[in-house]
C-alpha cells in the first residue's frame, strides 16, 4: 500500500496491519509529511504451500518394514 494520510489509516488500520505483517511497507503521513512506519514485532509466516518439499525427502525401505517382535511387545 505504501503511504497512507492519517485519516485513511484510521478506516483501515487492521488492513495496514496485515500487509506489513506480510512485509509490505506501510507508511502513515501528515499531509504530506510521513510520520509513522508500520512494521511487525515479528514476521507472520507464509502461508504452506502442497508440494514444497517434493523430491527433497526420501523415505528408505526399512521405514515400512515390520518392526522386530520385541519391539511390538513394548508397545502392548
Amino acid at each position: 500500500m505504501g503511504s497512507v494520510k492519517v485519516h485513511e489509516a484510521k478506516t483501515n488500520l487492521s488492513k495496514l496491519i496485515q500487509q506489513a505483517c506480510y512485509g509490505e511497507d506501510v507508511v502513515m503521513m501528515h499531509g504530506t509529511i510521513p510520520v509513522v512506519r508500520v512494521f511487525p514485532v515479528r514476521q507472520i509466516r507464509g502461508r504452506r504451500k502442497p508440494g514444497a518439499l517434493r523430491g527433497k525427502l526420501h523415505v528408505s525401505p526399512e521405514f515400512f518394514a515390520p518392526l522386530p517382535s520385541d519391539e511390538l511387545a513394548a508397545w502392548k
